[in-house]
């Protein structure tokens, strides 16, 4: 099993950063390709999940442990794929944060989340209420997702900018920084997003930013 790479990122894409690790580049599917701690052009340490099957060798890559182990209870959970995993991470922010809110049997929150109907919330929770020891759960994680900005709207009332701003902020973007990411991608947006599709939206937006 491949546990980390160590190596250089030298290209990113909405859902994989390519890593090359001595001469060989490996592609990497993570939660937020676009994020402050995987730059270009940086020696960069990704810890990793290695998926075989039949059709392909897939890697996954988490910038810390907690990532990796939230990452891998959630693909215990009967009905939740790797894919819909990172998305879980993408959506959720931090793992503190989704851990707190299996913890709490935050329904409402967990439901928010890309590919995530209240059955399969629930049975998140009942799978992964008991096994979340090795991530810290600070009581406060889930109060950043509180915010009343309404810049875009989904459905059912599910603010996903809202969502996602708080997310910008948790990967160490200053509100500034968010806000101008939010104004740039409003025009893209039809209407009814997904909390992971305005975040890749955003990043992008603010990788696009920094080069210029």
């Amino acid at each position: 099993m491949i546990d980390f790479l160590r190596g250089t990122i030298v290209h990113r894409e909405i859902d994989f950063v390519v890593m090359d690790v001595r001469g060989v580049g490996y592609r990497v599917y993570c939660a937020n390709p676009y994020s402050a701690s995987l730059k270009e052009g940086e020696e960069t340490t990704l810890f990793t999940h290695y998926q075989v099957r039949e059709d392909a060798h897939l890697l996954f890559g988490f910038v810390n442990r907690e990532e990796q182990s939230l990452f891998r209870l959630l693909i215990e959970v009967n009905g939740i794929g790797p894919k819909v995993a990172i998305g879980i991470l993408a959506g959720g922010g931090r793992p503190e944060v989704i851990a707190a809110a299996i913890q709490q049997e935050n329904l409402n929150f967990l439901t928010k989340l890309p590919g995530i109907g209240r059955k399969t919330a629930q049975r998140i929770v009942l799978d992964l209420k008991d096994k979340l020891g090795g991530i810290s759960v600070p009581t406060e994680s889930l109060s950043a997702f509180n915010g009343g900005d309404d810049l875009f709207a989904a459905p059912q009332g599910v603010n996903s900018w809202s969502e996602a701003k708080a997310a910008l902020l948790a990967l160490g973007y200053t509100e500034a920084e968010a806000d101008r990411a939010g104004q740039a991608i409003k025009p893209k947006l039809i209407g009814g997003e997904t909390v992971d599709a305005v975040m890749k939206l955003a990043l992008q937006a603010l990788y696009q930013q920094s080069m210029r």
